[in-house]
């Protein structure tokens, strides 16, 4: 889906700046986008794709971390520790970040 979405992208902007077509043709692509954008289920999508990309990478860190922070420097070992705790400070009762 990402890359469909990517390649239709690149077209438009691709025909907006190859083409000869105007100010007008463009604005008509502009509201087109906008109003795609501002399409609740859209958002919604976007929305759930950018939280379970953040619980994914949360996971991914976690794991990372454990598994190599014992063979790391001392230095390099309490920078991930603190941002660990950073970590667990971020999140609130509904299991999401402030960020």
């Amino acid at each position: 889906m990402r890359y469909r979405l990517t390649f239709v992208a690149g077209l438009a902007v691709g025909y907006v700046l190859g083409t000869r077509s105007g100010r007008e043709r463009y604005e008509q692509l502009r509201k087109g986008a906008q109003r795609i954008a501002q399409n609740p289920a859209v958002r919604n999508t976007a929305e759930a794709a950018a939280l379970g990309g953040r619980q994914v990478a949360s996971k991914a860190f976690a794991t990372v971390s454990e598994k190599v922070g014992d063979r790391l420097p001392g230095s390099v070992a309490e920078r991930v520790r603190s941002l660990r705790e950073q970590r667990a400070a971020e999140e609130d009762d509904w299991g999401t970040s402030n960020t």
